[in-house]
This record gives C-alpha cells, sequence and structure tokens, in this order.
C-alpha cells in the first residue's frame, strides 16, 4: 500500500463484505475506500468493522475472504457490525488435508546471528544459570536462591545473563505417571537443556509426587560441563535431605557459585540463521492484529524457514475456526490429521468443563474490534506465513523439525509461551493490539504493536510498530524490518521487556486434570 493511497477503510478481500476501519470514524463521516467513499452511518472505532454492502439476516459475514460468524439482524452499509449484530453460528470448515501444500521456499543465504554454540550442538541467544524447582513447595527455596546472585555479585560474570528461578504452583497434587506429570517432566527438562540455560541447579521438597528422580530418568538430564558426552547428573537438593530450608538455600548458592565459572566460559560466535527457534505469540489482540503485524510477522516466519530455521505457531484455541488454512498447507495428511485431532482433543477437554472453544475472543479483544473466534483465529494463523506446515506438536515437546511447526498450547500466553520455550524456542516475537508487557526468560520477546496509538502510548514496552502499515508503509518491509530485529535481538540486544527485567513470573506451565 503506497503512503499516497492511504484509506479510512480497508478491504482485506475482493471477496469480504464488511471492511476494517484504520482510524476512529465518527458517523456522518465519508470514508475513503478503494477510491471510493462510504458514509459511516454510526460510530465505527479503530479496528472495528463496517458493513461495506446490505447484508441480510442470518448472511455470512465474511473478512479475509473467509466466513466469521453470521448476522443476527438486517445490516446497512456503513453500519458498525460487531458483537451486537454478529455471532459465530455453525463453523463446517473443509480440512481438505494436504491439498494445497505450497513448494520449498527459495533458500534465503547469508543470514547469520552471534550465539553461543552449546556442546549440544544447540545455539543460544542467552547465557542464563538457572534455579529449577521441581515442585511449588520448592519455590520460595529456588527464589531465594536466584536473590543471591544479584547484579553485583554477577560483576565478575560478565557472559552470564542472570540466574533465574524457574518456579510453578505444581508438582504434587497429581497422579502419578499421568498426563499432568508427564507435561511438567517435558517443560521442567525442556527449561534444563535449553540452549538459552548455561548451567542449572534442581531443587524439591522430597514427598512430592513429580519426584526429582522420575525428572531425571523421564528427560534424561546431566548437566553441561562443556563435554557432550558427560553424563554427570545436575546439583540436585532435596530440602528434607538437606536439613530445611536455611541448609538447602546456603548448599545450592555453594553450587550455584562454583557453577558460574564453567557458564561465564562461554562466548558469543557467528552462527547460521537456520539456529534459530522462533516461538510466534499473540496476546491482547485487536482488530489490526490480521492486518498488520500478524501478517508482518508471517513475512519474518517465512524468511526464517528460507534460512532453514523453524517458526513454531501455537495456542490451539485461537487457530479453531481457522485450522483449515492449516491442514491443507500440511505437507502430508498424517501432519494434518495430527493437528486435527488436536482440535477434536479441545472440544472433549473443555467439554468436560461445560466450556466451548468459541467462548473468545476475551473482553479486551472484542473491545479492539474482534468478535468471533474465528475471526480472531484467522489474524492469529497469519503469524505462521505462508510455508508448508511440517509437525505438530504436543505441548512442551522437544521441537526437532526445520520449518514451520504447530505446537498444541492453550490460548493463555503465559503457559503457551512456557510450552514453546521448553519445546526449544530460543527467540520469540509477541504482537499485540491493545499493548501486552509480556517477556518470559531464558527466551528474549520482542513486543510489536499492531497499531500506532498503542505503540506511542506504550513506547517504554513495544520493540517494533506495524501500525505504520495502516499508515502506508509496506507489510513486507515491516515484515523484514522484523527478521532483522530477531537477528539483532539473537546477538544479543535487550528487548524493552528485558530492560525491564521482565520475565521471571511469566514460566507458567500447562497443567491439565484434576488436582488432588
Amino acid at each position: 500500500m503506497a503512503a499516497s493511497n492511504v484509506r479510512d477503510v480497508i478491504r482485506l478481500h475482493a471477496n469480504d463484505n464488511i471492511g476494517v476501519a484504520l482510524r476512529d470514524l465518527a458517523s456522518g463521516t465519508e470514508a475513503t475506500l478503494d477510491g471510493a467513499t462510504l458514509r459511516v452511518a454510526e460510530p465505527v472505532r479503530l479496528g472495528h468493522k463496517i458493513a461495506l454492502v446490505p447484508i441480510d439476516a442470518g448472511e455470512r459475514v465474511r473478512k479475509y475472504g473467509q466466513t466469521i460468524g453470521v448476522t443476527t439482524g438486517h445490516v446497512e452499509p456503513g453500519q458498525w457490525v460487531h458483537s451486537h449484530n454478529l455471532t459465530i453460528g455453525d463453523l463446517d470448515l473443509d480440512y481438505a488435508p494436504a491439498s494445497e501444500t505450497p513448494p520449498p521456499c527459495a533458500p534465503l543465504a547469508g543470514r547469520t546471528f552471534q550465539g553461543y554454540r552449546r556442546p549440544t550442538g544447540r545455539v543460544g541467544t542467552r547465557n542464563y544459570l538457572a534455579v529449577i524447582s521441581t515442585v511449588n513447595c520448592s519455590a520460595s527455596v529456588s527464589r531465594y536462591v536466584a536473590r543471591r546472585f544479584d547484579a553485583e555479585s554477577l560483576a565478575g560474570f560478565p557472559n552470564v545473563d542472570g540466574v533465574i528461578a524457574f518456579t510453578h504452583t505444581s508438582g504434587c497434587g497429581m497422579p502419578y505417571g499421568t498426563l499432568a506429570h508427564e507435561m511438567l517432566d517435558r517443560v521442567l527438562g525442556g527449561i534444563a537443556r535449553h540452549p538459552n540455560i548455561g548451567g542449572y541447579v534442581l531443587i524439591g521438597l522430597g514427598c512430592e509426587q513429580a519426584t526429582i528422580g522420575h525428572l531425571l530418568s523421564s528427560q534424561r538430564l546431566v548437566q553441561i560441563d562443556g563435554s557432550a558426552s558427560s553424563h554427570a547428573g545436575p546439583p540436585v537438593f532435596s530440602m528434607q535431605d538437606m536439613g530445611g530450608t536455611v541448609k538447602t538455600v546456603e548448599a545450592a548458592v555453594r553450587a550455584v557459585a562454583e557453577l558460574l565459572p564453567r557458564v561465564n566460559q562461554a562466548r558469543r560466535e557467528t552462527v547460521p540463521a537456520s539456529e534459530l527457534m522462533l516461538g510466534l505469540e499473540c496476546g491482547g489482540s485487536d482488530g489490526n492484529s490480521g492486518i498488520t503485524a500478524n501478517p508482518a510477522l508471517g513475512v519474518a516466519a517465512d524468511m526464517l524457514v528460507a534460512c532453514g530455521g523453524t517458526a513454531i505457531l501455537s495456542e490451539t484455541p485461537e487457530i479453531y475456526g481457522a485450522e483449515h488454512l492449516l491442514t491443507r498447507r500440511a505437507v502430508s495428511v498424517e501432519v494434518a490429521e495430527k493437528l486435527a485431532e488436536r482440535i477434536r482433543w479441545w472440544k472433549w477437554y473443555t467439554g468436560l468443563f461445560g466450556a466451548e472453544l468459541d467462548n473468545n475472543p476475551s473482553i479486551g479483544n472484542k473491545e479492539g474490534g474482534l468478535t468471533t473466534i474465528a475471526e480472531k483465529s484467522l489474524g492469529a494463523v497469519a503469524k505462521g506465513g505462508s510455508t508448508a506446515l511440517v509437525d505438530v506438536y504436543q505441548y512442551a515437546q522437544p521441537v526437532t523439525a526445520r520449518g514451520l511447526v504447530f505446537m498444541d498450547t492453550p490460548g493463555y500466553d503465559p503457559p503457551s509461551v512456557t510450552g514453546m520455550v521448553a519445546g526449544g524456542a530460543n527467540v520469540v516475537v509477541f504482537t499485540t493490539g491493545r499493548g501486552s508487557c509480556f517477556g518470559c526468560k531464558p527466551t528474549p520477546s520482542i513486543k510489536v504493536a499492531t497499531n500506532t496509538p498503542m505503540f506511542d502510548r506504550m513506547a517504554d514496552d513495544m520493540d517494533v510498530n506495524a501500525g505504520e502499515i495502516l499508515q502506508g508503509r509496506e507489510l513486507a518491509e515491516v515484515g523484514r524490518e522484523i527478521f532483522d530485529e530477531i537477528l539483532a535481538v539473537a546477538s544479543g540486544k535487550r528487548t524493552k521487556s528485558e530492560q525491564h527485567g521482565i520475565g521471571d513470573e511469566e514460566f507458567i506451565p500447562w497443567t491439565v486434570g484434576p488436582m488432588l
């Protein structure tokens, strides 16, 4: 879109019967659209929908060329289309598995970043030391240990980004060996093995259901000591065996102090962009998300895939209503079926609690112009770009494929990102329209704003302004800016959330099943 063609309303697809307001429109405004004008019948805010043609009651409303719901009453051109006259209706999606698999994209060579090559061969973008709590009962002790290593005490270790306590609310009150137990072990094991973690210790209470022994064996955990062949176990502390809080803290502090010089030996080196694993997340979305930040991030994801890297799309409840766009792009019927099975599981799982997948969008999403889950999901899927879907992963499962993959996570941002990070994501890009301030250590989180008013209002938290697309900047140009920002952040540039120190409290493993 050229700067000389700035519009008041945008039609996203030729078959759409609604447009999206690019600014707040007052009643009676003669809004410009594709060289024509449309009289606004009532106030329509930035990111909200406006009818372009008469739409009868019960008729399908189309955005992005896809159905986002049906009208509950007659709508005239220029009227606001939102929750008062639009509902989800029945979704009848044709999955057509692997029917539109894109060809491999042209390789993009020569793109690099400065990363930490680990003995395992994986590459980190940060170099943290982790204090991992295996159960909530050891969470406070884990925090006490990490707090002993403040900026002053770490001054002699310039290559260490910090000591982080990974704490959570689970680890007990769960049936042994069940899905909940397995998922927690995957998360904790994924953090211990993460390429952004240079060393770690484990702290438990001693009588918990999720035992340290089970974690060590199920995740085959070893300490990082510079030797890829080492089978030495990590420092492990049981509060009951150690004699309580004080003795455990002091012993763990000594272990961390012994690990720090080893972690500090890591040095950044030039590595290809193919070593990046990018977590794609959107939160606090609005009606502009699917127009600006998400498709621009999709451009960056495509570029990373062309480099040989990996992009992880997630948030299963927030692709519902748009999953057919992914199943059609799958590399095989089997991969498409893996995604379809996750949708069926979520329908079953939410039904256990009397909920439905279409209870989204949130109150804030609706304030930003999103009405139905199909509309929200169609915009969210745009983060995945245009390449083939090569695999589907369970929550926090180690991601090994190159290309675009999907991970089954909740739509709630903290557990969603926690799962992708545990799966190996070493950079996250987080798009937001309402203004999220999220961070997630040990992985840097780049914030991309969907609109300029929010970017200006929350400039201290935003890294990239995709809202410039609404003012005429080319989407592909913003996508390239995001990709360049990914490489810069992977090389050590600190994101806004990192500058604020955000990310210690956002580690939240997804918990399923009853709490016993």
